[in-house]
């Protein structure tokens, strides 16, 4: 699980002592010079944001400086899967502000990684990242496509669990902790044949209404948040 350093002189002492930084974030309009010095000696990612962005992403209200430890932020479909952990695949989501919500839920909820199987423009990854908050500066988001990512998948004993309506137990019912792929469709088509046909388990979303199907959001967010109960649980 990710954690954080936080706060202008912990960051320091953090940097100082050797200590592991996946990366830091420090207030633009702040004096942090010698916290970016010993970043860019140690090569360590430097992001820069707003009082109010450091406000809202640390765990204690400090506003000058963040370190997040404990999750890498970059890697190829090969590597995030050797990586393992938890790792969500929107298959054929197309819609770059559903994308980059989507992608925003998988990071708040300790997600490791995030592959797409759609293509997008520079202007469309944009949209992702502001969607998002820009919450892929802090997880690996991976463009590859379904043959691929279920190769990867396989190769690395990676479990791949779908949330489809051709399930027949809840995620609740489902072991989600260890090294898994969460998978969830695009609203119209779903999750395609070819990734039901590679899942280990198939998850339904209990629903009662007339409408056939949650949004994707929804879907999203049940499955994000079981699988965190159930990784806290094991802890």
């Amino acid at each position: 699980m990710a954690g954080q350093v936080t706060g202008r002189d912990a960051v320091l002492s953090a940097l100082q002592n050797g200590q592991d930084l996946d990366m830091v974030l420090v207030d633009r309009e702040k004096d942090t010079t010698l916290i970016r010095q010993l970043c860019e000696q140690r090569g360590i990612l430097l992001h820069e944001g707003s009082a109010n962005d450091l406000w809202r992403m640390s765990h204690d209200g400090a506003q000058d400086a963040l370190a997040l430890t404990g999750r890498n932020t970059e890697g190829t479909l090969d590597e995030i899967m050797q990586r393992g952990g938890t790792i969500w695949f929107f298959d054929g989501v197309e819609y770059s502000t559903n994308l980059g919500f989507a992608i925003r839920t998988a990071e708040v909820s300790g997600a490791d990684a995030v592959v797409l199987n759609v293509s997008k423009t520079h202007e469309e990854r944009r949209t992702i990242r502001r969607a998002s908050m820009r919450a892929d500066r802090f997880i690996p988001v991976v463009y590859s496509n379904s043959e691929d990512i279920l190769q990867a998948a396989k190769s690395n004993r990676v479990k791949i669990i779908v949330a489809e309506d051709t399930g027949k137990v809840g995620p609740w019912d489902v072991d989600m902790t260890g090294d898994v792929l969460l998978v969830v469709g695009a609203e119209k088509l779903g999750v395609s044949q070819l990734v039901q046909d590679a899942a280990d388990e198939i998850v339904i979303l209990p629903m009662d209404g007339f409408v056939p199907s949650y949004n994707l959001q929804v879907a999203v967010s049940v499955l994000a948040v079981e699988a965190l109960r159930q990784r806290q649980q094991n802890q």
